[in-house]
């Protein structure tokens, strides 16, 4: 121990080991899929931070930390980026800095039991308010909550029902702190095990205590993935193999057909064409079909990404424009300041306009959809939107074709499941190129993943469910709840400190008086 200690005397050596401990949760994502080493990845960093010699080397800890925990969660955006991807990691990361500071302020030195105690709540709470800053789409959006590593858990996809994404990352912190204390403070194991007791009653509570969906009926949805179509003329051979696998889909009496995002890359109005073979296609499956135009529209300037739904007669006029773009993907914050990016990776070189609100569609056979596109499905108050307005099935069109050999696939894939739990609804993530995946009311998967090598048309069936869950009722109470435990230590933290500077300002001995009770007067 005394070997590693000497070894992080060195600045840079430690802010090494910190960027490298940030980045172990990365396990426990998908490819890798390690959802239970989420319990215990923080542990390094933790007792990192908690060993710093100041505080000043502690929020340096959290900083790291927190650039390495990004660079992991986002390595596979390098390609695009480049060294983009460590300016905005190092920018970001600072967020963890207070983080850093708090764990060596409740667990630094030897703590007593009451500080480890406000520890527990403290630090996941922390931890939550760095991931909602984070969540702002300018700031790149909620790709890799801590609490997304737990989709495929059963018992967790529950509370995810009770308290969303919020609730998981903060019970995932809450259990890594107290492992933390239980193996490098002995005198507060008692404390940190009865935390850990208290944490798995409440959580089993919670799990008793969450409503199940009801499933009351079925539909039939058809996911059509064309897989890689690349070089000149790629739209329309994309068109053509997309419209080639939905033939194959008559007589499947499926309810919807569902196509990838960028899966038509023309403005329906400028080529009727394309509208009348969508139009075609839905006559012959006795389905309406949900596509996605990217493309520049005819009737107002600018680049659009939509969802179009087509039916027998053609386009029926239900449109949604995506609202929350991938910054630098889809558009470039500041560009006029940024706009260098385009020179470094593959940057957007004109920014896509935003639509304004969400929109419920009715597709027919009592079916009413609720679309995101791509990268809005890593929102949670999306998906609790489109379900508190009548959505039956949340439905996600995505395209990762530029990742294919990565793990974001499958990273943004698992991130349905969530958003299924969350709102009692299921979900349909219809990918171009994979990995494409259902999941029921309860967020588990329904059928196998098209992976990055299929290129087909899969009929899923397709359970509804209806009710309202606690968090679709009661929304992100996780964050408010953090909040006010950060503002209740801000108010003690303050208080302390008046009550020192009073302290500091009052004299060591009282003044010397004369016999008559008189204050000594100093010598002239």
């Amino acid at each position: 121990m005394r070997t590693i200690d000497r070894w992080l005397t060195s600045p840079w050596r430690r802010s090494g080991a910190a960027a490298l401990a940030g980045a172990l949760p990365v396990l426990a994502f998908p490819a890798p899929a390690l959802w239970w080493f989420a319990y215990i990845a923080l542990v390094p960093w933790i007792l990192l931070a908690r060993s710093a010699p100041t505080g000043r080397r502690a929020a340096y800890d959290g900083w790291c930390g927190g650039f390495g925990f990004l660079v992991a969660v986002h390595h596979w955006l390098l390609p695009s980026l480049h060294v983009f991807i460590f300016l905005i990691a190092a920018l970001l990361g600072l967020l963890w800095a207070p983080w850093g500071l708090l764990v060596r302020h409740f667990l630094g030195g030897v703590p007593s039991p009451g500080r480890v105690a406000a520890a527990l709540p403290v630090l996941p709470s922390a931890w939550l308010a760095v991931e909602l800053v984070r969540s702002w789409q300018g700031l790149g959006g909620p790709w890799g909550m801590l609490g997304s590593s737990q989709w495929q858990v059963g018992p967790a996809l529950r509370l995810a029902s009770v308290g969303g994404v919020w609730l998981l990352s903060f019970l995932v912190v809450a259990v890594n702190v107290a492992v933390a204390v239980l193996v490098s403070v002995r005198a507060a194991r008692v404390p940190a095990l009865a935390s850990l007791v208290a944490t798995a009653a409440a959580t089993s509570a919670a799990w008793a205590w969450a409503p199940r969906p009801d499933v009351d009926q079925r539909v039939r949805i058809a996911v059509v993935q064309p897989g890689v179509v690349a070089g000149q003329d790629s739209g329309d051979r994309r068109f053509d193999r997309e419209e080639l696998l939905t033939r194959r889909l008559a007589g499947r009496h499926v309810d919807l057909v569902v196509w990838g995002e960028s899966s038509v890359g023309f403005d329906l109005d400028d080529r009727p064409d394309l509208a009348r073979r969508l139009a075609a296609l839905s006559r012959t499956t006795g389905a309406d079909v949900l596509v996605n135009v990217d493309a520049r529209r005819s009737d107002r300037p600018g680049i659009y990404k939509s969802s179009v739904l087509v039916g027998p007669g053609g386009p029926t006029g239900d449109r949604y424009d995506k609202m929350r773009l991938v910054p630098f993907g889809e558009y470039i914050p500041a560009r006029s300041l940024l706009g260098w990016a385009t020179s470094v990776g593959r940057a957007a070189g004109e920014d896509r306009h935003r639509g304004t609100e969400q929109t419920v569609m009715n597709v027919g056979h009592g079916l009413r959809i609720g679309p995101l596109i791509c990268f809005e499905t890593a929102f949670p108050d999306m998906g609790r939107h489109l379900a508190e307005d009548g959505a039956d099935l949340l439905l996600g069109q995505s395209s990762t074709s530029s990742f294919q050999h990565s793990w974001a696939p499958e990273q943004h894939a698992s991130l349905a499941a969530l958003r299924a739990a969350e709102t009692g609804r299921p979900m349909v993530h219809a990918t171009l190129t994979g990995v494409s995946a259902v999941y029921g009311p309860d967020g588990a998967r329904l059928g196998p993943w098209l992976g990055t090598d299929a290129n087909t048309a899969r009929v899923y069936d397709v359970p509804l469910a209806h009710g309202v869950t606690p968090y679709v009722r009661y929304g992100d109470w996780p964050v408010y709840g953090a909040l006010l435990v950060l503002a209740a230590l801000g108010a003690t933290e303050g208080v302390r400190a008046v009550r020192l500077r009073r302290s500091a300002a009052e004299p060591l001995v009282p003044p010397a008086r004369t016999v008559h009770g008189s204050p000594a007067r100093p010598w002239r």
